[in-house]
């Protein structure tokens, strides 16, 4: 299968993510809350083990120890985003931060352009980088996209324009790899720097928003359930180098 071929299916899968909420119409609140937080858990494990299992050491081999300098542009340049766009990853069906609907649906579509530019870098590294990378934005997709419904819902969306909405947001992973991938045949070095900005950009969302969440949970049974989930979300990382 051409690379081309794999950015547009991979892109494709990440768009599709975002029908997942209404599948969580039917959940109870109590039981939608446990499960996000398993998927938190999931998600910030699987992005840290994606920066630090395949897009640093790949990096590393790309530009050597200058690489770590990029490292940094993107966890600061992430950090630097989310407080622009307004990039929160509300993982409460009752979150009160996304308070206009319409700046949701603008950072979500920003966003998933930028999840498409990455996924096309990795895949143009190669199959394996690009599976891994693809992977953990899917993981981390799903409790954002449930969110993001809720957000829509709240805001005053019917559940059918907001699905709509989600779907059309989403659909720009697919812009993005397209654009990624038609770049590269410009100036192929150039997409490769986005491997270290995108290792630093997963490091800051895993520390910075996924894992200040598994903290608030207070008792020792739960807390170590949503650790075990996270060692399993590195493990699965892990596990991809093999394929």
């Amino acid at each position: 299968m051409s690379t081309l071929l794999w950015i547009i299916l991979s892109t494709l899968v990440i768009s599709l993510i975002s029908f997942i909420g209404i599948v969580t119409l039917s959940f109870k609140k109590k039981l939608l809350n446990k499960l996000l937080l398993a998927l938190v858990a999931l998600s910030a494990g699987a992005l840290m083990g994606g920066a630090f299992l395949h897009l640093i050491p790949e990096s590393v081999e790309e530009f050597g120890e200058s690489m770590l300098l990029y490292v940094l542009i993107g966890f600061t340049l992430f950090f630097l985003i989310e407080k622009i766009l307004h990039w929160r990853h509300c993982h409460d069906t009752d979150c009160k931060i996304h308070t206009f609907a319409y700046m949701n649906l603008f950072g979500d579509a920003a966003h998933n352009l930028l999840d498409g530019l990455i996924i096309s870098a990795s895949f143009i590294i190669n199959i394996q980088i690009g599976i891994a990378t693809t992977i953990a934005i899917a993981l981390h997709e799903i409790p954002q996209e449930i969110g993001d419904f809720a957000v829509l819902v709240h805001g005053g969306f019917s559940r059918k324009k907001a699905l709509l909405a989600n779907f059309l947001t989403a659909l720009t992973a697919v812009l993005g790899g397209l654009i990624g991938y038609f770049l590269s045949t410009v100036a192929e070095n150039s997409i490769k720097y986005l491997l270290p900005l995108a290792a630093g950009g997963f490091i800051y969302i895993s520390a910075s928003d996924l894992i200040p969440e598994l903290r608030k949970e207070t008792k020792a049974k739960k807390a170590l359930i949503n650790f075990v989930v996270f060692l399993l979300g590195i493990g699965l990382m892990f596990a991809v180098k093999f394929i």
